[in-house]
């Protein structure tokens, strides 16, 4: 297995598995990303990037206000959105169809990298894609992107023996009325937004993740190769 370290000194790509199972439930995603973390905390792999659409949900991270969660969970259900209390850092939010999330499975000691950094570069990817589209990202305080006065992507990760879990969750045409029923890591509904709002005619789905996959690839300078589908001690950061 090739030294991250030595990759990144001699400007040679890290090799990243890279996992496109579609859409698929919350649960199941942190099963595979778990799964990653053992293997890359052992070395079988140098890193890994899961990238997915989520079945309707709601996640409660580790700063999450009970005040933020708008719905009961009774009535979530009904409307068939899921609640679900996960270990990243941040408050409550939303995933579901039309959104890309992305969750990289990096070693943050063997890339040189400190928490701040890895946040300020999960940034950089989205700005960088916004870009793709003609929409200028900025940064707005807290982790994530926004374009203008609304955030157009979430960030929220953890880190178990410095490697990364959770991530990135970019809006491209979600059914903005889910975000309704929570405030969306602290803010108000409304000062969320998706590409589909932001410009005349909405991007397909499929090209917005490659650039996002492109992108994350120039960021983390990595080279993509297929990946095969198979808390304690945790620090959380971010949304």
């Amino acid at each position: 297995m090739s030294d991250i370290a030595s990759n990144i000194s001699t400007d040679k790509k890290t090799i990243c598995s890279l996992h496109s199972p579609g859409r698929q439930a919350y649960a199941d995603a942190l099963e595979l990303q778990l799964s990653l973390v053992d293997k890359c905390q052992k070395g079988d792999i140098d890193a890994a990037l899961i990238v997915l659409e989520h079945d309707p949900v709601i996640t409660m991270g580790a700063g999450a206000k009970d005040c933020n969660l708008l719905l009961p969970k009774s009535k979530l259900n009904e409307l068939g959105v899921t609640l679900f209390k996960t270990d990243r850092g941040g408050d409550v939010t939303y995933h579901g169809p039309g959104q890309i999330v992305a969750y990289p499975i990096l070693n943050l000691r063997t890339l040189g990298l400190d928490v701040h950094t890895y946040l300020r570069k999960l940034e950089d990817v989205v700005i960088d894609t916004l870009s793709d589209y003609g929409l200028e990202g900025i940064r707005h305080g807290q982790a994530g992107v926004w374009v203008g006065e609304k955030k157009v992507c979430s960030i929220g990760i953890a880190v178990r023996r410095s490697v990364t879990y959770h991530g990135l969750a970019l809006n491209v045409a979600p059914n903005m009325a889910h975000f309704s029923y929570i405030n969306p890591c602290g803010l108000e509904a409304a000062r969320i937004t998706c590409f589909a709002e932001l410009l005349d005619t909405q991007p397909d789905m499929g090209e917005v993740a490659s650039k996002l996959r492109g992108n994350f690839a120039a960021v983390f300078n990595v080279r993509f190769v297929e990946g095969v589908e198979e808390v304690e001690g945790v620090r959380c950061f971010g949304l």
